[in-house]
């Protein structure tokens, strides 16, 4: 009896397609014809979609010193406005209405034109009663100004920054009939972040604010916005040299306080009396030379799996214990 195998050879396999016939070419050896070899003569193809264009040659992508693209504030000059490397502008109806009632010299008011805004009208009256000059502008104008920050239709051209002298802050102090709390920031340099600070020490009753010359954050449009007009109303200082108006401060008989991960709770802390408080570089913290003059150091505890707070936010938490255990 013969065995019957179930597998079969490859060779043996059949399909129910009919196999195609080879080439003689094929047969002989030669290769096979290429893909879309033959495409018949050039005059029978029909024209691309881009052929109208004109030559190759013509047809190439420029240069990027060639292109002249459409600038939204092209013809605009700041000269036009009487602006220099010391003019102080001002955005926005909070910012510009604090400097307004704050009496401080405003050169210029720029106003969007047609606008309604009953904001905007309270703001142009008042400038009016201060003999002001108002100018009624385009939307794209006072965007140029504003250097990409909200004007809400409003800008302010100032005179440069008042600043004020140590000696200010101390009367200030004394005119409230209180003892003096200053905010001394150790080269901070995001202006955002100097104009949040300067707020929240406003709103805590910080006599004044205390910031280095040189490697930190300058009131600019960005730092006045974010304080929402409070420069106007707080002493700010600039100084040569932090670790002298340290020591300065510190033989008026005052207190200076860090802020560092490593200090005692803030909340345990003492606020009251003549003091200072030292909140440093958004990335640093507070330098080795500052931190050895200071006299305590106070920490906010933190329970999640981010390591510290942003410096502003640290900062209003901190001036918000002081001023909690300073007025009431």
């Amino acid at each position: 009896m013969k065995r019957v195998s179930n597998s079969r050879s490859n060779s043996s396999k059949t399909s129910d397609k009919p196999r195609a016939k080879k080439n003689d070419s094929t047969l002989k050896g030669d290769k096979k014809p290429r893909k879309f070899e033959e495409r018949g003569d050039k005059d029978d193809k029909k024209m691309r979609r881009f052929d109208s264009r004109g030559p190759k040659e013509d047809r190439g992508f420029q240069r990027y010193d060639n292109r002249k693209p459409l600038r939204k504030h092209d013809g605009f000059n700041r000269e036009d406005d009487g602006v220099t490397e010391e003019t102080f502008i001002v955005v926005g109806k909070n910012p510009v209405m604090e400097a307004l009632r704050s009496g401080q010299e405003i050169d210029k008011l720029l106003i969007l034109k047609d606008n309604t805004d009953h904001v905007l009208k309270k703001i142009t009256d008042a400038a009016k009663k201060q003999n002001i000059i108002i100018h009624s502008v385009e939307k794209a104008r006072l965007e140029y100004l504003a250097d990409g920050q909200v004007h809400q239709g409003i800008v302010a051209l100032m005179a440069p920054f008042p600043y004020s002298n140590l000696q200010d802050i101390l009367n200030h102090a004394k005119s409230k009939g209180r003892d003096p709390f200053i905010i001394i920031l150790d080269h901070l340099t995001d202006p955002h972040n100097l104009g949040a600070i300067i707020r929240s020490a406003n709103i805590c009753g910080a006599d004044g604010v205390i910031i280095p010359n040189r490697r930190s954050a300058s009131l600019t449009a960005v730092s006045v916005k974010a304080s929402s007009g409070a420069v106007s109303h707080t002493p700010i200082v600039k100084v040569t040299n932090l670790s002298q108006t340290i020591e300065e401060l510190k033989k008026k008989g005052f207190w200076i306080m860090s802020t560092d991960m490593k200090g005692n709770p803030y909340y345990k802390a003492d606020y009251k009396g003549s003091l200072a408080i030292v909140i440093g570089n958004e990335g640093s913290g507070i330098s080795e030379k500052i931190k050895k003059q200071c006299d305590f150091t106070v920490s906010i505890p933190v329970h999640g799996e981010i390591e510290s707070f942003n410096a502003s936010a640290a900062a209003a938490i901190i001036f918000a214990e002081a001023a909690k255990q300073r007025f009431q």
